[in-house]
């Protein structure tokens, strides 16, 4: 009674492995799906009076993904990462579907890098960025062109307000 023929045993087997692969397919969907007005927004200030609306990437997803699979940044909008820890982090452009301007910022949030028209990949293996020698706590991507048409320059001071 308790022992099923072999071929009923794979199939059940086989119905949920699939209902596994489903399930973790519909949980990495949700995270390109998700309602963004919820999302941590952050405004960077420049010292030359700039705002930049940022989008915080904060955990593993978000850290991995980044812009990937947007058409468009919004109008003054960005995406400020939040590293775990300082040291030589790195960001890369897979999936993007628009080259982007990076800026590294240390801990105590003067820029100490900067990149400009980094250009998206499509690539299985995609270059990977970062800020090296310089070790960073943050990173800015904001639409190509923002660094020169802004003036942007290597030690300049940002100042970040979490809207609410």
């Amino acid at each position: 009674m308790g022992i099923l023929p072999v071929s009923d045993r794979d199939q059940k087997k086989k119905r949920i492995i699939t209902l596994v692969l489903m399930a973790v397919f519909l949980m990495s969907a949700s995270f390109f799906f998700i309602d963004r007005k919820d999302e941590t927004i952050i405004i960077v200030s420049f010292p030359n009076g700039r705002e930049l609306e940022t989008e915080v990437a904060d955990t593993p997803e978000k850290l991995l993904f980044g812009l990937a699979f947007r058409e468009t940044l919004p109008l003054n909008g960005g995406m400020l990462y939040i590293f775990e820890s300082t040291g030589q982090n790195h960001v890369w452009t897979k999936e993007y579907r628009f080259p982007v301007d990076m800026m590294w910022i240390d801990e105590s949030h003067h820029i100490v890098g900067l990149k400009e028209n980094v250009a998206p990949c499509r690539a299985d293996d995609c270059p990977k960025y970062s800020s090296a020698p310089e070790a960073v706590r943050y990173a800015i991507q904001t639409e190509a062109g923002f660094i020169q048409r802004e003036g942007i320059t290597v030690g300049l001071e940002l100042k970040y307000t979490l809207r609410m």
